[in-house]
């Protein structure tokens, strides 16, 4: 097997951190693993936002989010076990990462909130036309 390109933390940029999480999958999968306290593996996130990821798609975001600096993958026999750069990149780019996450977050909680209440407008419209 080929080794995993890393960059240095002299080398990660905002252009490619911006440019990474600038796909919602991607995002999904940054902000899940920045908010776990362990590494997470790569089939994980088979399922994401309710849909389902196919694994050479799942392999291009994982690659994607490695090549910009923001997720270290490190293989235990046949699992890939990814963990984030946030201290790295936090005393590279202060305040950076948490502001997306954080934005992230709030964006989720929104998009949720609308959707539940689109849904329970439509059953009511439905229970009462009945």
């Amino acid at each position: 097997m080929r080794p995993l390109f890393h960059p240095s933390v002299d080398d990660i940029t905002v252009e490619a951190i911006l440019h990474a999480l600038s796909d919602p999958v991607r995002v999904a999968i940054y902000a899940e693993i920045a908010m776990s306290d362990c590494t997470q593996i790569c089939s994980a996130f088979l399922n994401v936002k309710e849909k389902a990821i196919p694994k050479s798609t799942l392999s291009q975001h994982f690659k994607a989010l490695r090549e910009a600096g923001l997720i270290r993958g490190e293989r235990r026999g046949v699992e890939m076990h990814n963990m984030t750069r946030c201290a790295e990149i936090e005393a590279k780019f202060p305040g950076l990462l948490s502001s997306i996450l954080n934005a992230y977050i709030s964006q989720a909680k929104a998009t949720k909130k609308g959707h539940q209440k689109k849904t329970v407008g439509r059953r009511t419209k439905s229970t009462s036309g009945a």
